[in-house]
């Protein structure tokens, strides 16, 4: 028999959108935070730069607007820009009033001002506008909301949980999401558990890349359950490559932040000669997308391993100061950065694309919402503008809080959910084989559907997922779940909607560049796929 859970909302999800949902929501309804790993273990915990929002009097929501809308090359939704930069400092404001604690002045850099936040700028953005907590923003925020939630009576966290699929009503004109199945990784038994509303706060996808800044968790789960459940997605093609994650064979997967660049750091050659300059106008400030094109365009013209991100040139204090968790973790690893450049690569980073929703986080099946990066608003566009995505992650997440408080049924009746079928099933016999599926497609998808794309080389890696689709499919119907097998799953299905949107932008633009398509169309829009069912 399968255990059933009940609640008023089921949040799959423990990052900053989900936090945030939940402590907006705790004093109307009972919820479930379900987390893969544990609570403190996500992109959000990651992030170094910080949160752009307009504090500075010289700055402007036009500004903001303008700057986003200029990063995301043409299709970002308009009204969504302004709604999200129009509510930015509030949700910047909502941060501090639960504790969060971002850097100030000091006296002696603004003795005129030092009760105001340090503001600093990164690549793209007009005006000083990022809060930070030195460089490690997300580690403070996500800790701060966890020890809020965990201190709250009516929120209840069910950690090393994986959620396997959706349950939807079978009314195909009224679909509805009562709940999802989920997998105990602590006693290995799949449970469910039924919800008035279900959120989607998953993250991002770029575990389907080799190299890649994200934690082990970023494995597409809540694109690919809506995705199978009947949800539109848009935008899958454009990936964000960070163009500065550290090159050492002791750590594949730290990020280098963008505040570095904000703050006087200079990409370099090998031979220390600049080359930004030579690319773009704006040189190491142009968009993310631009700067990662042009790194990994030096490093495939010299047949270098990497590039070098010098801040050598900054007073050693200043460095220390402004990023000490940077500091000490180089160090550590044998790099002085304040006397001599750190080696860099780019590295898969955010997914721009996901679920379609609208303004209040809903998507298209009833009581069922999405926020943050497994989201698609259309606030990215075809790249995203730096430190708009936890500014999207708040400002969302309370916007669907005022939705479903306002559509939460107080007199709702639980449902018995349908049981888990796994008679016929076994234990698996040869984990060799998702591991070695697992491999090879994060291996093509760097090569064929990477920085730099092809025709041939979409349609050679859309050939070899539709060939790992068939046979995870099979491995999935004969054999007990785990939260590798069930990783792979998503995995593989984000991949395939990654490439058949890739396929169908006849142009290049933004985070998509194909070399059959060099230019841009003169008029464009989102990509939207919907499932056939």
């Amino acid at each position: 028999m399968t255990l059933q859970h009940n609640c008023d909302v089921l949040i799959i999800g423990s990052g900053a959108a989900g936090l945030t949902l939940a402590l907006n929501l705790a004093s109307h309804a009972d919820v479930v935070i379900l987390s893969k790993g544990p609570i403190n273990e996500g992109s959000t915990f990651y992030a170094q730069g910080g949160i752009a929002a307009v504090f500075d009097e010289t700055d402007s929501i036009a500004a903001h607007v303008n700057d986003t809308l200029v990063a995301g090359n043409g299709i970002c939704d308009k009204d969504i820009v302004q709604f999200t930069a129009e509510n930015g400092k509030s949700a910047l404001e909502w941060l501090i009033a639960q504790g969060v604690i971002f850097d100030k002045e000091s006296y002696q850099e603004n003795p005129d001002e030092h009760h105001n936040y340090h503001l600093t700028r990164e690549g793209g953005h007009s005006h000083r506008r990022i809060l930070h907590a030195a460089d490690a923003t997300g580690r403070a925020v996500q800790t701060t909301l966890v020890d809020r939630v965990l201190s709250h009576s009516r929120i209840r966290v069910f950690e090393r949980f994986n959620a396997i699929d959706l349950i939807t009503s079978n009314d195909e004109d009224n679909k509805q999401c009562i709940g999802a199945y989920i997998w105990n990784r602590n006693s290995e038994k799949v449970e469910s558990i039924y919800a008035s509303k279900t959120i989607l706060a998953t993250g991002g996808a770029s575990k389907v890349y080799q190299y890649t800044s994200n934690p082990d968790i970023a494995s597409g789960d809540g694109i690919a359950m809506a995705w199978r459940a009947g949800c539109q997605v848009a935008n899958m093609e454009f990936n964000q490559f960070h163009p500065t994650c550290l090159y050492h064979p002791q750590t594949r997967t730290y990020l280098l932040t963008e505040a570095l660049r904000g703050e006087g750091a200079l990409l370099r050659r090998p031979d220390g000669s600049r080359f930004m300059p030579e690319f773009d106008q704006r040189a190491e400030l142009a968009p993310r997308d631009v700067v990662a094109r042009a790194i990994d365009f030096e490093m495939k013209r010299l047949g270098e391993d990497c590039m070098f991100l010098d801040i050598s040139h900054k007073p050693a204090e200043f460095i220390k100061q402004h990023f000490p968790t940077i500091y000490q973790k180089t160090l550590a690893l044998g790099i002085d950065m304040t006397k001599e450049p750190l080696p860099v690569v780019p590295a898969a980073h955010y997914t721009c694309g996901g679920v379609v929703i609208n303004k209040q986080g809903q998507t298209a099946i009833n009581n069922l919402y999405a926020i943050g990066e497994v989201s698609y608003t259309g606030l990215h566009g075809a790249n995203r503008l730096a430190s708009n995505s936890l500014l999207e992650c708040v400002v969302f997440a309370r916007a669907a809080a005022e939705h479903i408080v306002a559509t939460l049924d107080a007199q709702h009746k639980i449902i018995t959910l349908p049981v888990w079928d796994e008679s016929r099933v076994t234990n698996s016999d040869e984990e060799v084989v998702i591991q070695h599926n697992w491999h090879e497609l994060r291996l093509f998808m760097w090569d064929y559907v990477g920085i730099v794309r092809t025709t041939k080389r979409l349609e050679r890696a859309l050939s070899r997922v539709n060939l790992l689709q068939a046979e995870i499919q099979e491995y999935y119907r004969h054999f007990r779940v785990s939260n590798n097998l069930l990783e792979l799953r998503n995995l593989v299905q984000v991949a395939e909607l990654i490439i058949v949107s890739a396929l169908e932008r006849k142009e290049s633009r933004g985070l998509h560049f194909t070399l059959d398509y060099p230019e841009q169309l003169p008029n464009s829009k989102a990509t939207l796929l919907t499932p056939i069912n």
